[in-house]
């Protein structure tokens, strides 16, 4: 029994690495909603460049799982 979940990479709903796809998944929000915020975050500072970065090199995609 799996009963937790996996977070990973959005090949769906995807418009550069699939990232915030993935994370509105997990969260369970509309994918625009975390664009708009990780664009806020680029905008007032690197943070949102930077977590964006590590999480595309870091999470697998959601179709790497079935392999």
């Amino acid at each position: 029994m799996d009963s937790y979940r996996r977070f990973t990479r959005s090949t769906t709903e995807r418009r550069i690495a699939g990232v915030c796809g993935g994370i509105a998944k997990y969260i369970n929000v509309d994918p625009i909603v975390v664009r708009i915020l990780f664009l806020i975050a680029l905008l007032f500072g690197c943070l949102g460049f930077w977590a964006y970065l590590i999480i595309w090199i870091a999470a697998p995609e959601d179709n790497r799982l079935d392999r």
